[in-house]
């Protein structure tokens, strides 16, 4: 299918809408954060210990950096379509399975099978690069994500809504009636993009080795994986300061959650208006230095003032804004670094960068005890920030050292 070309809606025919492409990444954000103002309900609910429950985080997010090493290689061999659907239609079920869970084993058990909708984030920006080239393939990535960046926002808020009037059951049963719409708009819209590649699927496997060798993709990869880790530490700490911290309640808690969204979406929308002409490298850069300082600031004022969940979700606007210049167009370098591994690339660094998401939001889970306040989770967001902004310094240096070659890497 031709690059260039431009889908006609609700035509399978033809590349999918770009509305599909959003809709496609929303659910796969939606499912990560929506319920989380609940969690206190649901520990009540399986009558647990709120660390473990708040495993559903750091195991979803673990499932879903090992799901997308898998996710590449298997949509450049048979196709990006078949892949999407089969990944939605097993959303569901496991949905179903947290839904109808008797304890809390169950319940994790099922929360990490719905790990599978990652089929839809990775792929959809995997579908933008088989669309269009490099600097386009940012723009586009950057304008999909600032239209997911209203899933955070608002997910929280009906999430915590949904939970206080009707249980937090509801909010499972809002992401299967999604996932079910989704499915069938991928159905009447997606058409496919990819290629089928000619080598077998354990040959797709063995061609990860040309990308692990490739220093400007693990600087491109790391960057990402680093400036996305401060969101992923907020994930897994933010419920615990607001709920336990700052004695927020459900709803109140959904919506001061959404505040990285805010940012994100503008950041997103900065990057879809200027990457093309600015360049990957310099909107990575600028993404990760307001992102540390952003963070910088934030310490500080807890410093100077005792803090308050104003001050420490308003600081979070500015982990929004940095990831949304950050994150498209270091996954738009990612995915460039060898354009015929888009898909593989994809996976690969989604798993780097999910993967250290599901690491560090379970480290802020642990740093955070009843006393310690927000700074344990301040200072890891902080850490994770400075070495994004250490990894796209190496990537710059090298490509002024290698005078812009790709083959020289």
């Amino acid at each position: 299918m031709n690059r260039s070309s431009r889908g006609r809606f609700l035509d399978p025919s033809t590349p999918p809408h770009l509305v599909t492409l959003v809709l496609l990444a929303g659910l796969s954000a939606l499912a990560m954060n929506v319920f989380l103002p609940s969690l206190p309900q649901m520990t009540a609910y399986f009558d647990t210990e709120y660390r473990l429950m708040q495993l559903s985080v750091a195991i979803y997010l673990g499932v879903n950096a090992a799901l997308q090493i898998l996710i590449g290689p298997i949509s450049d061999k048979l196709g990006r379509r078949p892949v999407i659907l089969w990944g939605v239609a097993l959303f569901m079920l496991a949905t179903l399975g947290c839904i109808f869970a008797t304890d809390v084993w169950v319940f994790l058990l099922f929360r990490m099978c719905q790990a599978v909708i990652v089929t839809a984030m990775v792929l959809s920006r995997a579908v933008v690069r088989d669309m269009v080239g490099q600097d386009e393939a940012a723009s586009m990535i950057a304008y999909v994500t600032m239209g997911v960046a209203v899933v955070p926002m608002v997910g929280p808020v009906i999430g915590g809504a949904l939970g206080e009037v009707l249980g937090w059951k509801a909010i499972f049963w809002m992401l299967f009636a999604l996932g079910g719409a989704v499915l069938w708009l991928s159905w009447r819209d997606l058409g496919e993009t990819s290629t089928a590649s000619s080598l077998s699927l354990a040959a797709q496997f063995r061609e990860y080795p040309e990308l692990l060798k490739s220093p400007r993709f693990w600087g491109y990869a790391m960057a990402c994986a680093l400036s996305s880790g401060a969101f992923f530490s907020y994930l897994g700490g933010a419920p615990f300061v607001g709920s336990e911290v700052f004695g927020l309640s459900p709803a109140s808690l959904g919506v001061h959650f959404g505040a990285p969204a805010v940012g994100y979406f503008l950041g997103n929308w900065i990057s879809g208006k200027f990457s093309a002409r600015v360049g990957l490298n310099r909107m990575i850069l600028w993404g990760s230095l307001i992102l540390s300082c952003g963070l910088s600031a934030a310490l500080i004022t807890f410093a100077l003032t005792g803090g308050s969940a104003l001050i420490f979700f308003g600081f979070m606007c500015f982990v929004g804004l940095g990831n949304g210049m950050t994150i498209p167009n270091a996954t738009a370098g990612t995915l460039s670094v060898r354009p015929h591994l888009a898909g593989t690339a994809s996976g690969l660094g989604g798993a780097i960068m999910i993967g250290g998401g599901a690491a560090l939001s379970a480290l802020a889970g642990a740093l955070l005890k009843p006393g310690t306040g927000a700074w344990p989770l301040l200072w890891l967001m902080l850490a994770t920030a400075v070495g994004a902004v250490i990894s796209i310094l190496l990537v710059i240096r090298r490509e002024r050292r290698l005078g812009g070659l790709d083959a020289a890497e």
